[in-house]
């Protein structure tokens, strides 16, 4: 116990120079704590607040490092979600779909689809409502809103004649194919494409058209065709056309109807007398469109 003081004197004798040099500049803020009145209290208190303050700082410090360890967390989370569902996409047939033979099936993933993949023809459970909550953009509603689209009408391709709607149609190239649409119908495409290309590029470079603007009658019916107001296009995949009214659908056009779903197009694999190659702006969308004044 005789060692004690001793040991605190040599101590503070040690210290005492560094405390010389160090205090006056720690006290920087506290002139008065090292004035000629200033006592061993006062400066052990104002130690005692410079510790405080730097424990602060350091539990900012530690805080901010925790919210950063758990933004990492969230960040690969989100990653092996995104990782997840990719997966989901390449492995899977989407919608339910089966194969023409009604057996279930699945496909290869997409970097290692061909050509003949994306033609494979699936059938469909529950196909007529793939297209809720959108609706039908019907003739009629169409011609009420727009105008016809021209007056007199045929089974064969025509001009159109509605001034407003002709200031509005554009011949472009949207993605791997030249369509002739209405222009917000055209910047809509785009967008799916880009989507597509995304996702599924080699799919993208297949896509083909069958046609988009085309004033006529229906076939077999007096009612004017949706193609007649430049809200539709057609679509096929490479040189193969999916065959109409047979309740099957080439799979590269039910991995397309996902981003026209998204983007606010109807399917025509969901008409009652399935069209699958068929895809045409929903209601929805094109009351969106008049409100905003593009149509």
């Amino acid at each position: 116990m005789r060692l004690l003081p001793a040991i605190i004197i040599a101590v503070a004798l040690l210290i005492a120079p560094v405390l010389w040099i160090v205090l006056p500049k720690a006290f920087s803020g506290r002139p008065q704590i090292l004035g000629p009145d200033a006592d061993m209290r006062s400066i052990v208190i104002a130690i005692e607040d410079i510790i405080l303050e730097n424990m602060d700082r350091e539990n900012t410090v530690f805080e901010l490092q925790d919210s950063v360890e758990a933004l990492n967390d969230s960040i690969q989370k989100l990653n092996m979600r995104v990782q997840k569902l990719e997966a989901e996409l390449a492995q899977a047939i989407m919608f339910g779909g089966r194969t023409s033979s009604g057996q279930g099936g699945s496909r290869a993933p997409i970097g290692e689809m061909s050509a003949s993949d994306y033609t494979q023809v699936v059938e469909w459970i529950d196909r007529t409502a793939f297209n809720k909550p959108l609706t039908v953009a019907s003739p009629r509603f169409l011609s009420d809103l727009l105008g016809p689209p021209r007056q007199v009408l045929t089974d064969d391709c025509q001009p159109m004649q509605n001034p407003d709607l002709n200031s509005k149609l554009r011949v472009e190239q949207v993605g791997p194919i030249r369509v002739q649409m209405l222009e917000p119908a055209i910047e809509s495409l785009r967008r799916v494409f880009a989507e597509v290309e995304k996702v599924d590029p080699k799919l993208h470079d297949m896509i083909q058209t069958a046609g988009s603007l085309c004033v006529r009658r229906i076939r077999g019916s007096t009612s004017v065709s949706t193609h007649s107001f430049g809200l539709s296009v057609d679509l096929k995949i490479g040189d193969r056309l999916d065959a109409f009214t047979d309740g099957t659908t080439q799979l590269g056009l039910t991995i397309m109807a996902d981003f026209f779903h998204e983007e606010g197009w109807i399917w025509g694999a969901g008409f009652r007398r399935e069209d699958s190659m068929h895809f045409e702006v929903s209601k929805e969308k094109v009351l969106e469109w008049r409100e905003a004044g593009l149509l």
